[in-house]
């Protein structure tokens, strides 16, 4: 891996409606939110908006921020998933939003998308 010399950044506002595509080039949905972990100065989650019709009907979902890749050429955000894994998968919607304090909360999530949650490595 090549070291950077100084780090990359984007505006969180640059990255929220970016649409979301999987590795085949699906559309997936778009960034609606990214959830910061205020104590350790992290962006925990990508919330995925899926589905749907101009926000109406929509499923959302809280995606760990290192399942994703920010392709800065195509201004989209990669999510290696197959569409029939996020449609079977269990989200939210946006008047009911899941308790994001809980530990119970973010253990679930991590593990349900296959990735050691950061604060633990």
């Amino acid at each position: 891996m090549t070291q950077v010399a100084h780090p990359r950044v984007l505006s969180a506002t640059s990255l929220i409606g970016d649409t979301v595509k999987n590795s085949r080039g699906e559309e997936l949905g778009s960034v609606r939110e990214l959830m910061i972990d205020l104590a350790n100065g992290r962006v925990a989650y990508a919330v995925l908006s899926f589905g749907g019709f101009l926000g109406f009907g929509d499923k959302l979902f809280a995606i760990p921020w290192s399942r994703l890749t920010v392709d800065t050429d195509d201004r989209c955000v990669v999510f290696d998933v197959a569409k029939e894994e996020l449609e079977a998968a269990e989200g939210f919607d946006k008047d009911n939003w899941p308790d994001f304090t809980t530990e119970s909360f973010h253990t679930s999530t991590y593990g349900h998308w296959r990735q050691t949650p950061y604060w633990r490595s």
